[in-house]
Order: C-alpha cells, then sequence, then structure tokens
C-alpha cells in the first residue's frame, strides 16, 4: 500500500522464497534476490523495480528500498536494516569486495587458491538511517541511529547518530533533530 493508502497493482515477486516475511509488503517483480532463503523482511517493506540483492539480508519494519538500488557481497556478507529506514533510488551497499592490489586474481568465477583476499563485513542500518540517491556504502560500515547521508556521497566510515552527512568521503554537516520521529514511531507501537 502506498502512502496515500491506494493499493500497489504491479505485479510482485514471489515472498513465499524468502526466508521470512511479514505483512504489508510490497515487493516488485522486476528484481533479483540472489539467495532467497537468506532473507527476512519486516512488516510495511516497499522494494522497488530494479533491486539487485546477492547477500543474506535482515530487513525491519516500515522500509522502503527505491529503485536500482544494488546490494552486493555474496552469500557470507550481511545488510541489516532496522525499523523505519531507507535507501534512496540507485544506491550501492557493498557488503563484500576484492582487494586490488596485486596479491590475486579477483572476481567471483576465479577458483578460490587463486584469490585475493575479500574483504567481507556487515553494513549495518540503524533504526531512522537513510540514504540518498546514488550513495555508496562500503564493506563494514554503520550508519548510525537517525544518520542520513545525501545523495552521491560515499560512506566508507560509521556515522554518528542522528547526523547528516555529505561529500566523498562523507563526512558530517549537521546534527538531525530526532524528538518527532522517535514520537511517531512510539506511536506506532515501537521503542516503548
Amino acid at each position: 500500500m502506498s502512502s496515500s493508502g491506494e493499493k500497489l497493482n504491479s505485479p510482485q515477486y514471489d515472498k513465499s522464497l524468502l526466508k521470512s516475511c511479514g505483512e504489508d509488503v510490497f515487493i516488485s517483480s522486476n528484481i533479483e534476490i540472489r539467495r532467497p532463503h537468506l532473507v527476512s523482511v519486516g512488516n510495511h517493506v516497499a522494494i522497488d523495480t530494479g533491486f539487485y540483492l546477492t547477500t543474506a539480508a535482515e530487513i525491519g519494519d516500515y522500509i522502503h528500498i527505491a529503485p536500482y538500488t544494488t546490494i552486493i557481497g555474496g552469500s557470507q556478507a550481511l545488510l541489516k536494516m532496522g525499523h523505519f529506514a531507507s535507501i534512496a533510488a540507485g544506491s550501492r551497499i557493498i557488503c563484500a569486495s576484492d582487494e586490488h592490489l596485486g596479491h590475486g586474481l579477483v572476481g567471483p568465477t576465479v577458483p578460490e587458491e587463486y584469490h585475493d583476499i575479500v574483504h567481507t563485513a556487515p553494513v549495518v542500518f540503524e533504526n531512522f538511517a537513510n540514504i540518498g540517491t546514488n550513495v555508496m556504502v562500503m564493506p563494514g560500515v554503520t550508519l548510525g541511529e537517525g544518520s542520513v547521508v545525501g545523495a552521491g556521497s560515499l560512506v566508507n566510515k560509521d556515522t554518528e547518530p542522528w547526523t547528516i552527512y555529505i561529500g566523498v568521503p562523507a563526512r558530517p554537516v549537521k546534527v538531525r533533530p530526532r524528538e518527532r520521529m522517535l514520537t511517531f514511531a512510539k506511536e506506532l507501537g515501537y521503542f516503548n
């Protein structure tokens, strides 16, 4: 259902393939989830067209993942999203990455004994964390509660709670107010 209350009638992904899926969930049929048995989705979630996921994922409640979002890293990697978090269109979340320093070959098609080092670390969105359009998040980053990252930014370090970040690399520019969001979340039955 959309925020205006209208029912979304687009074709949907077969949610029975997922490890678990909550209520009021819309997942576009025009997506690819490589390992659906490793994906848990909460309640009140919308995942739009062009979504591409190769990792395990734990997605909380009241989540929106906008069109053409890519989350990569393979079967050992994890994306974890708390409640009321969102990812804007065109963003890239990297949960694992080859080291490109010449110590071995790179890529998922190379046999393991010839492979370079692969850095794998979960990416975590704490409650209320949001990223803007075309943001890139690197392995091991935790987006602190309520933090926001502006469009086109590169996040290669953890963010502080309730802080707004912009730039390449992302740097803090402003503190974000929290009371109203926390009040609304409590009215919906969260964080009491």
